[in-house]
């Protein structure tokens, strides 16, 4: 005799790329390729991604999947700097 076991259907989990900026009083962090502004924040590293991670779920949940389908996902992202004249 068979028995049919159910298997939990558990959404596929979305990878982003996180932005973490460190400050004097704390760290900032913010995902890339996510429709619409999503930001964590922390005294330490891990409180921040914890902090964003949390903030990234309930965009989603708020705003629905959508949120994640950017045109292209990010491959790489890149710290810049210029001079501009003011």
């Amino acid at each position: 005799m068979k028995q049919n076991a159910k298997k939990s259907k558990r959404p596929a989990a979305k990878a982003f790329k996180i932005i973490v900026e460190k400050y004097a009083d704390g760290y900032v962090a913010y995902p890339l390729g996510l429709k619409g502004v999503v930001v964590g924040e922390g005294d330490t590293y891990e409180e921040a991604m914890a902090d964003v991670k949390s903030a990234i779920r309930f965009h989603v949940d708020t705003f629905g999947k959508d949120v994640m389908e950017g045109e292209s996902p990010v491959l790489e992202a890149f710290v810049a700097e210029t001079e501009v004249a003011g």
